[in-house]
């Protein structure tokens, strides 16, 4: 069996939570892994089962994820496939489930693909990585929120059993149909 990761990732960290997933698959399944951006034309009826994972950044998903999910709305609906997002609002527990992730739930009511699983993960903050306007606004956000402001520290708050957990279901879609 074969299934295909896509990720739309900004700084890395939904980049690295696809790579895993498709680590801990390899057993039973082989992984394509591919970011989404170098996607033009795809053909999804070569995988029993597809996962997309995307971030939220100033609390919008990329556009791309949007556009593929539109154009390939029939086949990701008719196979088994699955959804992650990735944003640090869901650092805060409360806020990391596809009901109460503001932009997962937003995202999910307007687009017409409709994953079979759904999941979201807390991302990572990256300071010393980021240019000086993004530092400020993240900070600037952070701030409001009661997140980290020390622009000196990277903070990863991804938790690591909770995508080995929608790893280990993303695995049983496939009967699902």
């Amino acid at each position: 069996m074969k299934a295909l990761i896509l990720y739309l990732s900004r700084d890395g960290q939904t980049r690295s939570i696809a790579s895993y997933i498709a680590s801990k698959l390899q057993d039973s399944l082989s992984c394509d892994v591919i970011d989404l951006l170098q996607v033009d034309t795809i053909e999804l009826d070569q995988y029993q089962q597809i996962l997309i994972g995307a971030s939220v950044r100033y609390g919008h998903f990329h556009p791309a994820l949007e556009k593929f999910a539109k154009r390939y709305a029939e086949q990701l609906n008719r196979i088994p496939s699955a959804f992650f997002a990735v944003n640090l609002t869901a650092r805060k527990s409360e806020k990391r489930s596809p009901q109460t992730n503001a932009y997962t739930r937003k995202f999910l009511l307007v687009s017409p693909w409709q994953p079979k699983q759904c999941a979201v993960f807390a991302g990572a903050l990256r300071y010393p990585r980021y240019r000086w306007f993004d530092r400020v606004m993240i900070r600037f956000i952070m701030k409001m929120t009661g997140g980290e402001t020390d622009t000196s520290r990277e903070v990863e708050y991804t938790d690591w059993q909770q995508v080995e957990r929608f790893t280990q279901e993303f695995r049983c879609i496939q009967g699902e149909k």
